[in-house]
């Protein structure tokens, strides 16, 4: 007996799931064949895409004889012929959830990720592994087809729905013919219209790319090629400054170039330069333990740039009123060219916030007297602030902050924040010159600095005890022990944010456990997330 197609089509909101869905349908009906489609709406934060479920009847509509097909309205698990969708771990959580099977369903997926809250939540790296989640779509489907969707749609000028609907025709699974899918995209037109001709192009480029892994049946390769080139973005960076190349092997000048251009932008000349004065001074130290070794440079290179552009009200400032950030609004809420956008940032700076870029002497007295309010049961203080950013004088407002960009050598947070910089360098390179493991170990540790507010004192406090009490203190059998050690140390402190790990793995080692903070002391200005209103 003759069975409908079914597909499953998995999309993101704002990707044109429906429009493609009922692109599916136009072209089947157009070509002759009874078609059918469900939606079932998804939820906020990534708990799961809005999916599309449709049947297709093989048979033309004139051999039927009058008859209907009954059609399904849910997919049934295993029984799948086609899954389609545009994120790879949404695919993967549709096939983990029994839909698709090994002699039945073609799987075809775009190798492009949009993080979780769960990943992002990590404090180290919590993304997914997105070869074993391309392993289980091998493993769960007949034939599977990955490939940079994002790129193509991206080359085409469209949306992903285009190109995905490329990707469909191109699988053989639907008997349609190119005509068809055409013709449901032109909606009667004869040539159409701009964003019909962008979709056109997105097809015929998604048509194109899955016709080519079919011809060479390499299904999984085209997930490996789209990893980021880091040298790629290092190449838009400016260049070094004459003769600081050469001070350095060339495994460090990608990062090096990077962390050159972030500092210059951050600060200026003179600390991008401040910059490379330190790397230069542990390079020289990993030289003196182990010629040739450079892998300590290389981790002190990319933490080093990170830890020395620490997140300030001046720096807040300066990036929420570039014009480069509210065009990435403009494109994130879809707004087209005539579309009035008006964005909003909402604003806490407390006494940290204000005494951050004061004199050592009056940040002090300021925050004791907060501290003091605090122990008394106080809330800490507070100013709610509310700024229109695309207005005239909310924009000023915050270039007037980003201004004081030169005050910043002169306050407390800075003197604090090189002061503590210096004491992990110094740690990193005796490490480096006692053994090439424990310098590495060290530089490593820069992976604890991280975000603003509590999570980057957290951060830095953890790092700290890290480098006094196990670079300094325990005693251990060999530097490699001593490495081992810190390398545990770290990667409890990433895994646990409530540090009950590291506590453990520090006992474990003979250093004591950290002191907890009753009331840490907030030294970041607390950002809510913008929203932007489209008029």
């Amino acid at each position: 007996m003759t069975q409908p197609i079914s597909i499953l089509l998995c999309a993101l909101g704002g990707e044109g799931g429906g429009v493609l869905a009922d692109w599916l349908v136009d072209a089947a009906r157009h070509a002759g064949y009874p078609a059918q489609a469900t939606s079932v709406p998804g939820v906020a934060q990534r708990t799961g895409a809005t999916t599309y479920y449709l049947e297709v009847f093989p048979t033309h509509s004139r051999a039927l004889g009058g008859q209907r097909p009954v059609f399904g309205l849910n997919p049934l698990p295993g029984r799948l012929d086609l899954l389609v969708s545009s994120e790879l771990l949404e695919t993967a959580r549709q096939t983990a959830l029994g839909l698709c099977s090994a002699d039945r369903t073609c799987v075809v997926s775009a190798s492009n990720r949009a993080l979780t809250t769960q990943e992002k939540m990590q404090l180290g790296d919590g993304r997914l592994d997105d070869a074993a989640l391309v392993q289980l779509l091998q493993q769960h489907s007949r034939t599977s087809h990955v490939l940079d969707m994002a790129a193509l749609t991206r080359q085409a000028g469209t949306v992903v729905s285009a190109t995905m609907l490329g990707c469909i025709a191109a699988s053989g699974v639907l008997p349609m013919q190119r005509a068809d899918y055409e013709a449901a995209i032109l909606d009667g037109h004869a040539t159409g219209n701009a964003s019909q001709q962008a979709s056109l192009r997105g097809f015929a480029l998604g048509l194109d790319a899955v016709q080519q892994q079919r011809t060479q049946s390499r299904y999984v390769d085209a997930v490996l090629a789209p990893v980021a080139d880091p040298t790629g973005s290092a190449a838009d960076a400016p260049a070094l400054p004459e003769g600081v190349a050469a001070l350095f092997p060339a495994a460090v000048h990608t990062m090096l170039r990077l962390g050159h251009a972030r500092l210059m932008d951050y600060q200026g000349t003179d600390y991008a330069a401040l910059y490379v004065q330190r790397l230069q001074a542990v390079w020289t130290a990993e030289q003196a333990g182990a010629h040739g070794q450079s892998r300590a440079t290389e981790e002190a290179a990319r933490w080093l740039a990170l830890w020395m552009a620490f997140d300030d009200i001046v720096r807040v400032a300066d990036l929420k009123s570039r014009a480069s950030r509210l065009q990435r609004v403009r494109d994130e809420v879809k707004a087209k060219a005539d579309d009035v956008v008006k964005l909003y940032d909402h604003f806490k700076p407390g006494v940290p916030e204000f005494a951050g870029l004061l004199p050592n002497a009056l940040a002090e007295r300021l925050m004791a007297w907060e501290q003091r309010r605090v122990a008394a049961g106080k809330a800490p203080l507070g100013l709610p602030i509310k700024v229109g950013t695309h207005t005239v004088g909310g924009l000023l407002l915050l270039r007037f902050l980003s201004s004081l960009r030169g005050l910043r050598r002169f306050g407390h947070r800075y003197a604090q924040e090189q002061a503590l910089i210096t004491e992990w360098l110094a740690a990193v390179e005796a490490g480096a010159r006692a053994h090439p493991a424990l310098g590495l170990a060290l530089a490593q540790c820069g992976r604890l600095i991280k975000g603003y507010g509590s999570t980057h004192t957290r951060g830095r406090d953890n790092l700290l005890h890290i480098v006094r009490h196990l670079a300094h203190g325990a005693v251990f059998d060999s530097p490699q022990a001593r490495a081992q050690a810190i390398d545990q140390a770290r990667e409890a402190a990433l895994r646990d944010e409530a540090g009950q790990a590291l506590d453990l793995t520090l006992r474990a080692h003979g250093a004591p456990a950290r002191e907890v903070r009753a009331q840490p002391i907030r030294w970041m200005p607390r950002v809510r997330a913008p929203h932007a209103d489209k008029g």
